[in-house]
């Protein structure tokens, strides 16, 4: 029988499926700590990453640009900023580099003749792949030894914190500011 997901937005609605009837049995963990040790996990996996990234000649943000260009051929240096979160400065010598390698090629833009459209070359797409590959490997050697209860309660899991940010984030959007209140800082 398939578990019911709770309803978005109610990170406390259910306890997580499969772990019900151990709750006593966790360590006690609060929000920071937990917040903590996803930091340094994420760390942890950028570096590993990176050194399997550099195995194929690429770093990260390399590889970033290349994976979304294989996804989205022809997008702008303004598109791709967006994709990746990032100014258009960073990737704009980040391209630039890229070109050279002989892996990217910019290419007039059809719709906007001051902007330019990038592609993947073939040898890009190669390095792009061997990229991918990599990853692939990556993930499975270590997320992917979990067994698939795990993966989907930490799917599950993952989910609700990232409704909470999302909640979070409106309720900062909306929530006045100082200087819209008139209120004056002290000082």
């Amino acid at each position: 029988m398939k578990a019911r997901m709770p309803a978005r937005g109610d990170m406390r609605q259910t306890p997580v499926p499969g772990l019900q009837a151990s709750n006593a049995d966790l360590p006690q963990a609060d929000g920071f700590r937990v917040w903590l040790r996803f930091l340094r996990l994420d760390q942890r996996l950028r570096g590993l990453m990176g050194r399997r990234l550099r195995e194929v000649g690429l770093s990260i943000p390399q590889f970033d640009v290349l994976s979304a260009l294989s996804e989205r051929a022809g997008i702008t240096q303004r598109d791709l900023a967006q994709q990746l979160f990032v100014t258009k400065g960073n990737v704009s010598g980040l391209i630039d580099r890229l070109v050279e390698a002989g892996l990217v090629e910019r290419r007039p833009d059809a719709q906007d003749r001051r902007s330019h459209a990038l592609f993947l070359t073939e040898e890009g797409m190669r390095v792009a792949a061997a990229g991918h590959a990599a990853q692939r490997a990556f993930v499975e050697s270590t997320l992917g030894r979990l067994p698939q209860c795990d993966l989907a309660t930490l799917h599950l899991l993952l989910g609700r914190w990232r409704d909470g940010a999302r909640e979070a984030e409106v309720a900062a959007l909306a929530a006045p500011t100082p200087a819209a209140s008139g209120a004056r800082p002290r000082g």
